[in-house]
């Protein structure tokens, strides 16, 4: 794992896109803090860049390093969340300005997968995370599905995990400012 870890954070630091397993599915991968290796996401997977991106993180503190004000009802939700979730929150920072959608938001995960927590660890910024299918077409279920395209498309493709059968995408929650709960995707 540490040689994957050590080539992944080379082509991040470049620049780079990655092919990655996650705690969800196969993702196409960059630093959140590099706007031009996100439009390279945007072009790859050819979809509209209107259309928001999520961001891993490994822990609590990276979580509230990128969020200004981190509602205590994300807290919750994530203590006692099943499956992976994803919330979305108000005024992120330290990221790349075309990850923040439209209405000062962004979406984020953090990361329960000993490859990705140590990787985004190392690189010291959030890690953008989507899955590795070109816009309105289905989510891969495993590495072989991934069209050749998208593994072209990439720098690096890691080298783990590539026989594991992948789990649904995550959930993703929608924190409003007025403490309103809307669930985006189940």
């Amino acid at each position: 794992m540490r040689e994957e870890i050590e080539k992944a954070l080379d082509v991040l630091k470049r620049g780079g896109l990655i092919l990655y397993p996650t705690d969800t599915v196969w993702g196409i991968g960059c630093d959140a803090a590099n706007a031009a290796a996100v439009q390279k996401i945007y072009t790859l997977k050819k979809r509209d860049d209107s259309k928001a991106l999520i961001c891993l993180v490994n822990n609590y503190g990276m979580l509230e390093k990128h969020v200004d004000n981190v509602p205590k009802m994300a807290y919750t939700i994530l203590d006692i969340a099943v499956n992976p979730t994803t919330i979305i929150y108000d005024a992120p920072a330290g990221i790349a300005e075309n990850l923040v959608a439209n209405d000062n938001t962004l979406a984020i995960r953090i990361v329960d997968h000993e490859f990705c927590k140590k990787l985004i660890r190392y690189l010291g910024r959030p890690l953008v995370s989507t899955s590795a299918n070109f816009a309105g077409k289905p989510t891969p279920k495993s590495f072989k599905e991934i069209d050749e395209a998208i593994l072209k498309g990439v720098d690096y493709v890691v080298n783990l995990q590539k026989e594991t059968i992948a789990k649904n995408p995550s959930t993703i929650i929608k924190l409003g400012s007025d403490g309103g709960v809307k669930i985006i995707r189940e």
